[in-house]
């Protein structure tokens, strides 16, 4: 069966749907409440803004919306309308003017959109050469998450580097990760925790524009995939090793142990432990992710190769394999 590398993630909030722009900003009228759904729209995404009151009854007063200072709609008892976000760095201002008894009073609706992109990226996690996935984090690895935000001021994108960030982990704040151009973030990954929700805010020095987006960033357990090594073209990434793969007269394995720490798996704390039939043999020792098999003339049959991996720096990190070799 051939290995399928995995696509290359790069994990956008935005391609999956979920924008998380600077937050609708309402002014309510006294006795007057605002819900506007959703709170974050995307450019272009359809808002609903609907109002309530406990003091008065909006059935039964003429409620009037104007978009931008036009009037637009003017009923009895119009109580929700829609429209759509304006575009990125645009902002749309809305006005519900409700006609109470005792005189007409003004709730104004701020709809300002913004996009965020957040990509993450393990640190210290094992991939092979041409791997064209991204290193994903296992338990107890670093992990950095970058905030692009997509800003605009009139016509022009806001450098995000001219902004501040601030960053949360798990709804705490982390104020010595964030700060005036700090769009990366670092952590190291809870082994007790199967994900880590990481959220951000960027705003312009004015505070004018800003944008929010969170992301919630889970581990994967390490892996081990074996592959041949062809003696003129090296190690045969594209295609993994079948359990019950055949070799003839003589071959070398090569045990890749996706998503390990750390990311140069030459370090001494990482131990490797070859097993042929529950009996230990001992890989080269420049090469301790190598296996030279020779098969014997005139013998055939199968053996069971296994292969353990351990992190003796954290005891989380360890992976395990086997295959069935015939010859």
């Amino acid at each position: 069966m051939r290995f399928k590398f995995l696509p290359f993630l790069i994990t956008v909030i935005i391609i999956f749907g979920t924008f998380l722009p600077f937050k609708v900003k309402a002014v309510p009228s006294i006795g007057i409440s605002v819900n506007i759904a959703p709170e974050n729209p995307a450019p272009g995404e359809g808002v609903d803004i609907t109002l309530k009151s406990y003091n008065y009854d909006l059935d039964s007063v003429l409620i009037s919306w104007s978009v931008n200072g036009k009037n637009v709609s003017s009923e009895i008892g119009k109580k929700s309308f829609s429209l759509n976000a304006p575009n990125a760095g645009e902002e749309t201002s809305v006005v519900a003017t409700v006609s109470l008894p005792d005189g007409a009073t003004d709730t104004r609706i701020t709809i300002r959109p913004n996009v965020m992109v957040l990509l993450y990226q393990a640190m210290d996690s094992y991939v092979p050469p041409f791997y064209k996935g991204k290193a994903l984090p296992s338990p107890d690895s670093t992990v950095k998450v970058v905030a692009i935000p997509e800003i605009k001021s009139g016509s022009n994108l806001v450098d995000p580097k001219n902004m501040t960030y601030s960053w949360q982990r798990d709804s705490s704040n982390n104020p010595d990760g964030s700060g005036y151009g700090k769009n990366s973030f670092t952590y190291v990954n809870d082994y007790l925790e199967d994900s880590n929700n990481i959220g951000v805010t960027a705003s312009t020095i004015d505070q004018k524009y800003s944008s929010t987006a969170s992301m919630d960033i889970g581990t994967v357990k390490p892996k081990i995939i074996f592959y041949k090594n062809d003696t003129n073209l090296g190690t045969l990434w594209e295609q993994a090793l079948d359990d019950g793969h055949k070799i003839v007269n003589s071959e070398i394995l090569v045990a890749a142990p996706y998503f390990i720490s750390p990311g140069d798996i030459r370090i001494s704390f990482l131990t490797w432990d070859w097993f042929i039939n529950d009996e230990t043999v001992n890989p080269p020792i420049y090469m301790k992710n190598t296996m030279p098999l020779q098969v014997q003339t005139g013998t055939s049959g199968t053996s069971n190769i296994r292969l353990e991996i351990n992190n003796t720096e954290k005891i989380f990190e360890s992976a395990t394999k086997e295959i069935n070799i015939e010859f």
